[in-house]
């Protein structure tokens, strides 16, 4: 039987509701404060996700969805109270949305910060908004910088690497980069790197890097992503929140006295044009990548610069 107040997509529009989509992760006490400041001006409808993780981020802990077990005690003491208004939970799919969007008739939505794979704007759930002037807002999963910074410490995946100076084959140092790419808090997108030396056919583990969120990697979670600040495009790098994983590396490599030269660098993405520029006047003499970006300006300049650069393609081959 179905709860009280858990309700179905055709009901939204019976609650002149303020609906919270469903939430990434946030503790009990950044639910009190949103309940105590949304909670008198109307109905919260509360989604939760049918997911447990931000669709694309499988299995990251930086990525949980909120559970209902996570804030119930909460919605049951409203339940409970003299409060005129009430939370409603809706449970649904990531996917659904737009569709929730679009026919539910909500007053304001609220949309706590990376709860999402890409910007927020490029997708459909943001034109939507738009389109039909629902007035909505941006805010953080985090009661203040403490808990955030505490949540980085906590959720940050532990990630076992090799030791450097073990021999590797070509398919796990690609699997190195992949690998240290999922401790990115970036939900853009995760890039890794791993860098080795050659000994015949295998390569010397050296170290490995990603793109970190500065200057703390939960920093865009809390006071909002750059990127959707400023409704920049995809490959628009005015507006970013990460150190990029090749120029982290360099800092790694400077900061503990690594000699990067005729090493190979190995990536999940190509650099982008501004990494690119730096890297080909570094020591680094070959660069073997997965996927493309920026219509592959990045092989052209390297190579240019008498760097050798591969793409490894699913087969383990390289072109």
């Amino acid at each position: 039987m179905k709860n009280k107040y858990e309700i179905v997509k055709k009901e939204i529009h019976q609650l002149d509701a303020i609906f919270i989509a469903a939430p990434r992760f946030m503790s009990v006490a950044r639910f009190s404060q949103l309940v105590k400041r949304y909670l008198p001006k109307g109905n919260i409808i509360l989604g939760i996700s049918l997911e447990r993780y931000v669709v694309g981020f499988e299995n990251q802990p930086q990525f949980e969805m909120l559970r209902r077990s996570d804030i119930q005690t909460i919605v049951d003491k409203v339940a409970y109270s003299n409060s005129t208004h009430k939370i409603f939970i809706l449970h649904y799919a990531q996917s659904e949305l737009s569709d929730i969007l679009e026919h539910s008739h909500v007053k304001r939505v609220l949309l706590i910060n990376g709860s999402w794979k890409y910007a927020f704007h490029n997708s459909d759930a943001y034109k939507i908004l738009k389109d039909q002037d629902i007035n909505f807002k941006f805010i953080s999963p985090f009661s203040d910088e403490q808990e955030a910074r505490a949540y980085e410490n906590e959720h940050t995946p532990i990630i076992a690497l090799p030791d450097p100076g073990l021999q590797l084959t070509e398919s796990e140092m690609v699997a190195c980069a992949d690998s240290v790419a999922t401790q990115s808090f970036d939900n853009s997108f995760q890039t890794g790197v791993s860098l080795g030396r050659r000994k015949n056919d295998k390569y010397e583990f050296v170290t490995t890097a990603f793109n970190k969120v500065i200057p703390y990697q939960t920093y865009a979670l809390h006071h909002g992503n750059s990127r959707e600040k400023n409704l920049s495009q995809p490959h628009d790098l005015n507006h970013y929140d990460t150190i990029h994983a090749e120029m982290q590396l360099l800092t790694i490599a400077l900061a503990d006295q690594i000699d990067i030269s005729e090493t190979t660098l190995f990536l999940n993405l190509l650099p982008c044009p501004n990494c690119a520029r730096t890297l080909s006047e570094t020591s680094i003499t070959e660069f073997v990548y997965r996927h493309d970006h920026s219509d592959g300006y990045a092989v052209y300049l390297l190579r240019e610069s008498g760097k050798v650069v591969r793409r490894i393609v699913d087969n383990g081959h390289t072109l």
